[in-house]
């Protein structure tokens, strides 16, 4: 069972969206606007995140950039808008109106995907991103596997921090 974060200002669109995703087992999350969404995710551990763009007090995009400088879990954007600037920073984008079995398939696909590679962390003391079993230390610019130390030439590490 996967906690999921549903953040949109109409109650309706979020009660909806909890309805279908209960029933496919899921644990939500409610929140009304950008700034209880972030607080939220402060308190509690989330497995993903959808989010609507224009709501009141922070609206999906400051939020998104927000949530992304301390947590990588996916991120659905679920918008009216559809401009490809409201689409910066998430995962997945979803225009109003949805089809509620297209959005639990794409929070299946999102959860499976971060559920089998693992969250990936950036540490503040250096930047170290992990993947699974796969450490990549570009400050030192090492790789490691289940923590055995890759040669890589340059240009495969290179390859490998930008994937």
């Amino acid at each position: 069972m996967a906690k999921i974060l549903v953040c949109d200002d109409d109650k309706e669109i979020v009660e909806a969206i909890e309805i279908y995703l209960t029933q496919d087992g899921h644990q939500v999350l409610e929140a009304y606007d950008g700034i209880e969404a972030v607080e939220i995710l402060k308190k509690e551990s989330v497995d993903l995140l959808i989010m609507d763009i224009m709501m009141p007090r922070m609206d999906g995009i400051r939020a998104t950039l927000k949530i992304r400088e301390e947590n990588n879990i996916p991120i659905i954007i679920l918008s009216a808008k559809s401009e490809d600037a409201d689409k910066i920073g998430a995962d997945d984008y979803i225009t109003k109106p949805f089809n509620p079995l297209e959005l639990v398939a794409r929070v299946k696909s999102h959860l499976r995907r971060y559920m089998q590679l693992g969250s990936t962390t950036i540490k503040e003391s250096e930047a170290v991103y992990t993947v699974g079993g796969r450490a990549i230390n570009d400050d030192l610019k090492e790789v490691t596997v289940d923590g055995e130390p890759v040669k890589l030439t340059p240009i495969e590490y290179n390859i490998l921090l930008l994937l």
